[in-house]
């Protein structure tokens, strides 16, 4: 596991019984993994667990990041949840997050590592 420094942008990969963790995009009008840019001296991991739980309310442990990285310098983290429901304080309303069944997921633009490693997932 790499304790490094994060930069760029880190997205966050969390799976629950066989459902992918999406928030809203941009505009509204697509899904995305909850993503971020490192506080200074942050580790991808704890970038990945702090914007998990600032946008959503859900605790979550970053404990793995993806290789390879994206070529625009992205790190995908794969995340365990550590609670079930959200705390109050997301970004978004619990009712604004979508937990996207792993087939449902096709047409979600997604880096070529989380894509591999929803591939080779089986659900918890």
């Amino acid at each position: 596991m790499s304790l490094e420094q994060a930069e760029g942008v880190v997205r966050a990969v969390v799976v629950y019984v066989g459902r992918l963790l999406l928030v809203p995009e941009g505009d509204g009008d697509g899904w995305t993994l909850p993503s971020g840019t490192p506080e200074p001296a942050e580790t991808a991991q704890a970038t990945a667990a702090r914007i998990v739980y600032e946008l959503t309310g859900y605790l979550v442990d970053g404990t793995e990041p993806l290789e390879p990285r994206d070529t625009a310098g992205e790190t995908a983290v794969v995340c365990q949840l550590l609670s079930e429901s959200p705390s109050d304080g997301g970004r978004f309303a619990p009712e604004q997050v979508r937990w996207a069944p792993m087939e449902e997921t096709a047409g979600t633009p997604l880096p070529e590592s989380v894509r591999t490693y929803l591939r080779g997932h089986t659900p918890v």
